[in-house]
């Protein structure tokens, strides 16, 4: 259908309208939540107050805040693709023993922690996925 200049005409059937409008408004509740879900960080127990500071080796860096926030960031050389760096700044949830979990309700992953925090000559380190981590002084 044109108009009187010829000009195409759109219409839209009104079920359309309303079926995109509640997506549009389910995204931007979601996008709006999500800074609300990645805030609710856990504080670290008392008893797991060691695994709280600075953590270092060569291809990956972990720190865990007091406050239950985790940054990590791991370089990962030799894929098929070349080098992968994986960067996680997200709330801690919860221990699982050792390990502990980081993340938000249903996008979360646990970094498995085979030797925890202790002192060797008076260097604090742990083992974190297959790797030895040194907190910094």
């Amino acid at each position: 259908m044109t108009d009187e200049v010829g000009r195409y005409r759109i219409f839209v059937a009104p079920a359309a309208v309303e079926r995109n409008m509640r997506k549009q408004t389910s995204l931007v509740v979601l996008v709006a939540a999500l800074p609300l879900l990645s805030g609710c960080g856990q504080r670290v127990p008392e008893d797991k107050a060691a695994f709280v500071g600075e953590w270092h080796a060569r291809a990956m860096d972990v720190e865990l805040t007091k406050d239950g926030i985790v940054h990590y960031k791991r370089v990962t050389d030799g894929t098929a693709i070349g080098e992968v760096t994986t960067t996680i700044n997200a709330p801690l949830r919860r221990f699982e023993g050792d390990n502990f979990v980081v993340g938000i309700p249903f996008l979360s992953t646990t970094f498995e922690v085979s030797t925890p925090p202790h002192q060797e000559a008076g260097t604090w380190k742990m083992v974190v996925d297959g790797l030895e981590l040194t907190r910094a002084p």
